[in-house]
């Protein structure tokens, strides 16, 4: 694998993959543990980035401008494992307390004040809060360990513990049977003064219990009209309280937008680090062993995390600005040839259905765009004989 001289992030990902308990919708790389064990993520962590930086040729410390500790669920560290991230990290980066946004990810139910105030301590100063429902009913079908009393009471601890800036996670598309009052829900959040929201249709992903309840006939999924309907009543909600609708799926107040996101969209070196973990080190996106026995034996023993690498070709590389700059309110300038290439006469086609808007050599999606948006792009790449493996299908919000 060549990765030596690839360039040095300015982002960066880890992933906890430990949680108390596996909701029953979820693919992502976890794995249940009423104690985990933090010692030896901790130093699987450091064996990793010991070996990005030997292979890539890095000299520390090289500077970060975001760190992202997802999962699983980071707040299950406990209030030890923030303090010996942060020294860890920092022997390796510089973290500037001033200009750095330093996300963790926490389940409403382990973010207590000593957990949350472990965390301030090390560095962090926003918080993103797997609330995903502010109904009792809605998140027992979830199958989350908290209520929504807990939910509202995890952003107060957020505020207390001087966070700066507080996310919530929010789900929508549930199954016809799971009764809701989405509005209502939107209401309680917005009560709250939270500074963001990640809104995210649920997936029903192969492999999870979810998917075998689905094909058994046990769970009837939303509705395409349906789906599509929920996402435009949140998304009118949330504009309407004066959040700024920036991304297909992310509501912000002014000034709260998540900087480390723009990495990805932008197509900005990042490094991914621990089980599962994605970078892009151009021009190669890169992933790690996706258990974590596999990965903590590979890290273990200096064979390294990476499972799969891939260099795209140019028209894929194309295809896929196309897709992640019309994800963003930002959309494209279409004034470059490799746009008027790409768009052919479908540019106007999607004006005149107001899937997009125009102005000069800008274009950007509509709400009505961002919902058909995947079909749109992979429209292109099957002209195009392209692949388009980041455009797989699935309704864009759902990504």
């Amino acid at each position: 694998m060549v990765i030596a001289g690839a360039p040095a992030p300015r982002a960066l990902y880890l992933h906890y993959p430990f949680c108390e308990h596996r909701c029953h919708y979820c693919d992502f790389s976890v794995k249940r543990a009423s104690v985990p064990p933090v010692e030896e993520w901790i130093e699987a962590i450091r064996a990793e980035l010991d070996w990005w930086f030997e292979a890539c040729g890095w000299s520390a410390p090289l500077e970060l401008d975001t760190v992202f500790v997802g999962g699983g669920t980071p707040s299950f560290l406990g209030p030890e494992g923030p303090q010996r991230i942060g020294e860890l990290l920092r022997e390796r980066f510089l973290i500037d307390p001033e200009t750095v946004e330093w996300t963790v990810e926490a389940n409403p139910k382990t973010f207590t004040r000593e957990v949350a105030g472990a965390w301030r301590a090390a560095g962090a100063n926003r918080a993103s809060l797997g609330v995903q429902a502010f109904d009792d009913g809605v998140l027992a079908w979830l199958g989350r360990l908290h209520d929504a009393r807990k939910a509202s009471a995890a952003v107060g601890v957020a505020r207390e513990t001087g966070f700066e800036s507080v996310n919530i996670d929010f789900m929508f598309g549930l199954p016809e049977e799971v009764p809701r009052e989405v509005e209502a829900e939107i209401d309680r959040a917005l009560a709250l003064g939270i500074d963001h929201v990640s809104a995210y249709g649920l997936t029903i992903e192969p492999r999870t219990p979810l998917a075998r309840r689905v094909e058994a006939g046990r769970v009837r999924p939303a509705r395409g009209e349906a789906y599509a309907d929920e996402y435009r009543r949140i998304a009118t909600a949330f504009r309407a309280a004066g959040l700024l609708h920036y991304e297909v799926s992310n509501f912000a107040r002014p000034g709260h937008e998540c900087r480390h996101n723009w990495y990805y969209w932008n197509r900005s070196p990042y490094l991914g680090v621990g089980p599962s973990a994605h970078g892009f080190l151009p021009p190669s996106r890169v992933w790690n062993a996706f258990r974590w026995d596999r990965y903590s034996e590979a890290v273990r023993t200096g064979v390294g995390p990476v499972e799969g690498r891939e260099v795209l070709e140019p028209a894929d590389v194309v295809l896929e600005r196309l897709w992640l700059g019309l994800r963003t309110r930002e959309g494209i300038d279409v004034s470059a040839e490799e746009w008027r290439d790409a768009l052919g006469e479908r540019l106007n086609a999607w004006v005149e259905q107001a899937w997009v808007t125009r102005e000069g050599n800008r274009v950007t999606a509509t709400l009505e765009g961002w919902l058909r948006l995947d079909e749109l792009v992979a429209d292109i790449g099957r002209d195009a004989g392209i692949g388009g493996g980041a455009l797989a299908g699935g309704n864009t919000v759902q990504s």
